[in-house]
């Protein structure tokens, strides 16, 4: 079997613990990419061709039946076929494969999943790991290893320290110390282009493109934990940001392409005075930014993005904020791209402003998910140099923006999603959420580029 050194390593670990009875459990970080999976289907192979006269059944789980689980099944079958098993290997129940009398049994590790049952008496596999629910691995999952103290294999790549690949990890670690076995394999994206200079160029352009520092590239390629909780942005992302252009009243030029990202606030009657700071009330944001090529930029999308101007409303009725956004963005800057807050209050101005203005705006639902995704494209905007602001100016809507990026917070959640924020104690995050918006809307001037989670 054709198998890099890394892999080889692994393999060999983990059916000398089979061969050997030792029922280790062991844990594998490989870069996004690095072949995991297909280690995993070579070792499949192996195994039912070991046993397919004795008899034995091998799991393994994934954190969703499709497409994680479906894709690890089609990989294994690819592989026997290339190993000359083709008509010999059979299909049950949508879920097994069976060689002879040995079988791979293949589940997910949803909550809702029912898998009880089960016996993994030859090896154990949990794939993406960090994804996998901690009670339902011990519940309905470990159990399957305990007849025949079967080795189990945790696959996946690190998120933050609260994962159930985290604490295997740890663990194996603590116990590696202990006896010298060695339980855990960690190879990053280093170790994986010593094998695939083209792997190197791609990773390369991916640091470009995010940031060394981006929680999908640590956890993804440096195989790093990223932060549970801590600031969203630091000093030195702060300090990226900074430009040295003017900020802008107008569209200056026919030729310049102008996006908009809005947060919306709800309506409310104003009592402020006339100057004073927003830290007690939550505003409506709307950032405009230029949008530009870069002939520089090969790693990226090629695009730059100028902030050029803020505007901000406290206590608006939506009726009269109505009206001005939409001469705002019509006639001051004649936007091509828009991205308007539509969660809550938000939804009928957001839908008036595409009524008046046509496709160009898109209304933006915040969930879990689609917070988390603008978030990471936010941070690879700056880490990337792409996203400017205007020169400071000593504005009210400089000040509050910088004092918003300086106490904003970040959290990780589960699925590798995060949330950014600022603390209601400490103010509000109108800003913030308003550029995110708006490099969101410069993103859909140029075609879409895959920022999640790349699946094996």
């Amino acid at each position: 079997m054709e198998l890099r050194p890394y892999q080889l390593e692994i393999a060999r670990a983990v059916l000398e613990s089979i061969e050997d009875q030792r029922g280790l459990t062991l844990s594998v970080e490989i870069a996004r990419q690095g072949g995991k999976n297909e280690l995993s289907a070579h070792i499949g192979v192996l195994l039912l061709t070991m046993f397919m006269l004795r008899g034995g059944s091998a799991v393994k789980c994934s954190p969703t039946f499709k497409p994680q689980t479906v894709i690890s099944m089609m990989r294994l079958k690819q592989r026997l076929d290339d190993f000359g098993f083709r008509g010999l290997w059979e299909a049950e129940m949508g879920y097994i494969i069976r060689l002879g009398a040995a079988c791979q049994v293949f589940l997910s590790a949803e909550e809702t999943s029912s898998v009880v049952g089960h016996t993994a008496d030859i090896l154990l596999e949990i794939d993406e790991s960090q994804d996998v629910g901690k009670d339902k691995y011990t519940r309905d999952f470990r159990p399957m290893a305990s007849s025949t103290n079967a080795t189990t294999v945790h696959y996946g790549t690190p998120w933050d320290d609260s994962t159930l690949l985290e604490e295997v990890k740890l663990m194996n670690l603590e116990l590696e110390k202990k006896d010298g076995l060695k339980r855990h394999f960690r190879f990053d994206w280093q170790e994986v282009a010593r094998y695939n200079p083209a792997y190197r160029a791609f990773v390369d352009a991916e640091r470009a493109r995010l940031g060394a520092d981006h929680p999908l590239f640590l956890s993804q390629y440096a195989l790093l934990p990223v932060r549970n909780t801590g600031g969203f942005l630091s000093r030195a992302q702060i300090a990226m940001l900074q430009g040295t252009h003017d900020r802008q009243a107008r569209r200056e030029s026919e030729s310049k392409v102008y996006v908009a990202g809005l947060d919306l606030a709800g309506e409310a009657e104003v009592t402020d005075e006339p100057g004073m700071m927003l830290r007690g009330r939550d505003a409506a944001v709307l950032t405009i930014a230029e949008v530009a090529n870069r002939a520089d930029d090969s790693a990226m999308d090629g695009t730059s993005i100028e902030v050029v101007e803020h505007y901000c409303w406290t206590g608006r009725k939506h009726p009269e904020l109505y009206r001005e956004l939409a001469h705002i963005l019509k006639h001051t800057w004649r936007c091509s791209s828009v991205v308007a807050d539509a969660t809550g209050v938000g939804e009928g101005v957001a839908s008036f402003l595409r009524t008046s203005l046509g496709g160009c705006v898109v209304p933006f639902k915040f969930t879990q998910s689609s917070k988390s995704a603008l978030g990471f494209s936010l941070l690879a905007a700056v880490n990337s140099g792409r996203l400017k602001l205007y020169r400071a100016d000593g504005s009210r809507d400089y000040l509050e923006m910088m004092f918003e990026f300086e106490r904003a917070r970040s959290v990780s959640r589960p699925n590798r999603t995060i949330n950014f924020f600022v603390e209601p104690s400490a103010g509000h995050d109108d800003y913030l959420i308003s550029l995110a918006l708006c490099v969101e809307a410069a993103a859909r001037l140029v075609p879409r580029r895959a920022e999640g989670i790349v699946r094996e």
